[in-house]
């Protein structure tokens, strides 16, 4: 067991005209290594951490533990008990500042902090990594600009980490919503991740981190999810299915659906095929909006249901 760990940190006190800027900054650190743990203990100001690489835990107020793996930010928020740890064989890489003002409660409404959830997955550090590098340069003794360059940077930290949450686009959207929505449109990985204003490495480890597979897989499973539903409860031809899930050649959609679900679309229909009360219905099911089958008290037993 490696208990060797290396910090670096200098905390400072801006007076009272800096606060009325919204955000100040306190401290700032980087450290690397098996970290001792921390905690538990309770601060009177944020902390942002971003772990760069490595991993460990965070406890929550009732004991609940969460795991951390990096590249993930964790939130230390004013007035909440808490307890974190760097696993202890093989530590991890933390970047932190600590900050404070009136402007978190905006950050707060807006999103951008979350306090009911202290572990944030993120795609990439890098972007947070160089900002708090770049206070701590500005944290050199003697630097004038100090508490204005370096409260400056907090607003530019807090940007930062919003757009390298690993499960959301930067435009607010979340990943997987955003992808589920446009999965019937006739576009590449590479365009589903520019239309989410991020790049497709940034696309792949938000998807696979959200659903455990590839956007490639994630996308075919929508479309093939969705075709299953339209063969099963309509009867439009098999060519119209596939135009409706994102296939304008039906022999290539026939054949990845042969593939991919073990039956061919034709086959599938007639295995789903039954007969319901009230026949079949023309409308196209919505899947935001499932339509529900209930029956009164007479109905349940007069269909032998007990």
């Amino acid at each position: 067991m490696n208990h060797t760990y290396h910090t670096w940190m200098r905390y400072f006190t801006p007076g009272p005209v800096h606060h009325r800027l919204g955000l100040v900054c306190l401290g700032v650190g980087l450290q690397y290594g098996a970290l001792p743990p921390v905690g538990p203990r309770t601060l009177d100001h944020h902390v942002a951490m971003v772990i760069c690489s490595g991993g460990g835990w965070y406890q929550l107020p009732d004991g609940r533990r969460h795991t951390v793996t990096a590249p993930a930010l964790v939130w230390l928020l004013p007035g909440v008990p808490h307890q974190y740890g760097a696993d202890p064989d093989t530590g991890w890489d933390e970047a932190f500042v600590d900050f404070t003002g009136p402007a978190t409660t905006t950050y707060t409404e807006l999103g951008y902090i979350e306090p009911d959830r202290p572990v944030v997955p993120l795609g990439d550090s890098g972007p947070a990594r160089a900002v708090v590098t770049r206070i701590a340069r500005a944290a050199r003794v003697g630097n004038p600009l100090l508490e204005v360059e370096t409260g400056a940077a907090v607003h530019e930290l807090l940007v930062a980490l919003r757009r390298s949450r690993a499960d959301l686009a930067p435009d607010g959207d979340p990943v997987l919503q955003a992808l589920a929505r446009d999965a019937y449109l006739p576009l590449s990985v590479a365009e589903h991740a520019a239309r989410l204003g991020m790049t497709p490495t940034e696309l792949r480890t938000a998807v696979r981190r959200g659903s455990g597979c590839s956007p490639k897989d994630y996308l075919l499973s929508i479309r093939l999810g969705r075709a299953k539903e339209l063969l099963a409860a309509t009867e439009l031809p098999v060519a119209a299915v596939a135009r409706r899930v994102g296939y304008d050649d039906p022999a290539y959609f026939s054949r990845l659906f042969t593939r991919r679900v073990g039956l061919a679309p034709i086959r599938f229909r007639e295995q789903q095929s039954r007969t319901v009360p009230g026949g079949w219905s023309q409308q196209i099911p919505d899947p935001s909006d499932p339509p529900m089958l209930g029956a009164c008290e007479g109905d349940v037993e007069e269909a032998g249901v007990r």
